[in-house]
């Protein structure tokens, strides 16, 4: 892993505004001036329960929030990063089979003939464990792991350098969760890929991560090195998630 930098985030503070007869104010804060760095080919994980603010956080990430409500400075230093979602059943059109979906950002990007990308799709779908075959279904036709890959799938279609991957796992069996940690890590490495890998599952983020941020209320209250925060945790909010996940 070299010291690239490939995101920059200096604190970031999401507040929602609410709408009122008077115009807009200013509204509850969800996340509270978080700074934190991905470089290249790193996993980094961000970890707590839910509501404490973390897809907030990877939305404003990827400027999917409305600029009023983000303050602090995102600097990407790669292109069209893009987002893996914890439910392919919502994120992926049901009406449209794996192909076409997978093909469209290639047809908006206008750069490739047709050839160029059916054969581009068919590579992907191999990446990620697929077959051709699979680019004729719709995601209804396919398992939950399988929808799951088609969704990584389409996260890397215009091969970003940047993913975050918002609990990409957590909607699946265990047995299936270990084989879509293991895609990630060998396309990290096929792809000099970073992530930002968000999980309310510290032992998740500990098979995956080589750095993690513990979030509680809209604030990271931890980070450091995986082992380091798993092994020696210093707040009494990272203990108790330790706890939780050990069975103590």
């Amino acid at each position: 892993m070299n010291s690239e930098r490939v995101l920059e985030v200096e604190h970031l503070t999401v507040r929602y505004s609410d709408a009122t007869v008077f115009g807009r104010r200013p509204g509850r804060e969800t996340v509270h001036d978080v700074s934190f760095t991905v470089d290249q080919g790193q996993i980094v994980g961000l970890v707590g329960e839910s509501g404490c603010g973390k897809s907030t956080l990877s939305k404003a990430v990827l400027g999917m929030l409305p600029a009023r409500d983000v303050s602090g400075t995102i600097t990407h230093y790669t292109k069209r990063p893009q987002m893996v979602f914890q439910d392919p059943a919502s994120s992926l059109n049901p009406a449209r089979t794996v192909g076409w979906i997978l093909e469209e950002p290639l047809r908006i990007f206008g750069k490739y003939d047709a050839a160029e990308r059916r054969r581009r799709v068919v590579d992907m779908l191999e990446r990620v464990g697929l077959e051709e075959e699979h680019a004729r279904r719709r995601p209804r036709e396919l398992s939950g792991g399988q929808r799951q890959r088609v969704s990584i799938a389409l996260a890397l279609i215009q091969r970003p350098r940047f993913i975050i991957a918002d609990e990409p796992v957590s909607a699946l069996d265990v047995t299936i969760q270990a084989q879509v940690l293991d895609l990630l890590w060998d396309l990290r490495r096929e792809l000099d890929l970073s992530y930002l890998f968000i999980s309310h599952d510290l032992n998740v983020v500990y098979s995956i991560c080589d750095k993690v941020m513990v979030m509680q209320d809209g604030r990271i209250i931890e980070s450091g090195p995986v082992d380091e925060v798993y092994d020696h945790p210093r707040h009494e909010y990272t203990k108790k998630l330790l706890r939780a996940v050990k069975g103590q």
